[in-house]
């Protein structure tokens, strides 16, 4: 479940990001420490909240994953997205396509079809498999004005990563790119207050 608003501070203001109109935000929950980035343009929003290690160790865990694997998911910087279409135009975008910057080079996420593929290497049981394939972001989706999803996406990046994440997506035919800079995979530990 994604934070409420209510409970967050103000990290640093707006700043442009990817063209005209475009703005990130960074918050950081009072209570949890935990940091989330919300990039907008045009209506069109894109929510990530860092998720501890723990946290999705536990949530893999109870899934049926042995330690090992859930490990080996967990320290693969997983955050809680939420993606909104709340402009006028319907939009379609394809994880495949946006790719994650860090140390000078250029990846790609880790999606579910990439998950699956390591998963079933690991020999994590099918039903394990399906629970984490259904709580990750769908690759491929299609927004209609309204429309919005959330799931966790994955990043493939150590705890603590700094990194950039550049968004492709197709609005109402066209094309639009955008860098978000500055995320922040979550630690494998907050430190103490």
């Amino acid at each position: 479940m994604l934070p409420d608003r209510g409970r967050f501070f103000l990290l640093a203001a707006a700043f442009l990001s990817g063209g005209a109109g475009a703005e990130v935000t960074v918050e950081v929950g009072e209570q949890t420490g935990l940091k989330t980035w919300e990039w907008r343009h045009d209506g069109i929003s894109l929510r990530l909240v860092q998720r501890l290690p723990d946290q999705t160790r536990a949530y893999l865990l109870a899934r049926g994953f042995t330690p090992r694997a859930a490990d080996q998911v967990a320290r693969g910087c997983l955050f809680g997205s939420m993606f909104r279409n709340d402009g006028g135009e319907p939009l379609d975008f394809d994880l495949d396509d946006w790719r994650v910057l860090h140390d000078g080079r250029e990846s790609p996420m880790i999606t579910r079809q990439r998950w699956e593929e390591r998963l079933a290497e690991a020999q994590v049981s099918k039903a394990g498999r399906i629970a984490f394939n259904w709580s990750l972001m769908p690759t491929r989706q299609h927004f209609e004005p309204g429309d919005y999803n959330w799931g966790m996406t994955s990043y493939g990046l150590p705890p603590g990563s700094r990194f950039g994440l550049r968004l492709r997506i197709t609005v109402g035919g066209k094309p639009l790119e955008a860098l978000v800079e500055g995320l922040e995979c979550a630690p494998e530990k907050l430190p103490e207050p």
